[in-house]
């Protein structure tokens, strides 16, 4: 990632070095992903979905630990892959918007709250911004080479409200909170980095 683009990151620190995380990712573009990847403090392994992992690209995801998830349905066994990556003390990294879209965590999916709330994983949200802001010259689905993208990472936080229960409604009520906390995270970002 350093050798194409120019990856600025702040805020690395917020990420504990140890035990279980989750990072929270906008997701606007394809690189957002590996961008995280080659430029995070530590391992992450993202949940993916399984139309990628084909050919060379299927052996190399799943050689770095990635989990693939089918979409379509309640993917239990991509469930359970990445409640083991929390329960061995990994990072497990999540597009909350379960696909690429405006990157605002405006459509935020149940998913995140409930591996936060099983788990008990601190969430550190990440904001990737830059990626779609102008088009390369060379490959037009990337952002221009050498152009800064910058990572963003906020103050890790907990989704669950305490209390250990996970009902549907304990749920819910995390969900919404996580995207308060998302989008602050987001805006604060912005405003730190002038985009």
């Amino acid at each position: 990632m350093y050798g194409l683009w120019r990856p600025r990151v702040l805020g690395a620190w917020h990420v504990p070095a140890s035990g279980p995380v989750i990072m929270a990712v906008n997701h606007s573009h394809n690189i957002d992903g590996p961008m995280l990847m080659g430029t995070a403090p530590r391992p992450v392994h993202f949940l993916i979905k399984k139309e990628a992992f084909v050919g060379p690209l299927g052996a190399f995801l799943t050689g770095i630990g990635q989990v693939q998830v089918d979409r379509t349905t309640a993917d239990r066994t991509a469930i359970g892959n990445a409640l083991g990556v929390l329960e061995n003390g990994g990072v497990l990294g999540i597009f909350p918007e379960g696909t690429r879209g405006e990157g605002d965590f405006a459509s935020l999916r149940a998913g995140l709250a409930y591996f936060a709330v099983r788990s008990g994983a601190p969430i550190v949200p990440v904001a990737v911004l830059g990626s779609t802001e102008r088009r390369g010259r060379l490959i037009k689905q990337l952002p221009p080479l050498r152009s800064r993208v910058d990572l963003v990472f906020g103050e890790a936080f907990q989704a669950g409200d305490g209390s250990g229960r996970r009902t549907r409604k304990v749920l819910d009520e995390a969900t919404v909170r996580v995207q308060e906390r998302l989008t602050a995270h987001l805006k604060d970002a912005k405003r730190l980095t002038g985009r």
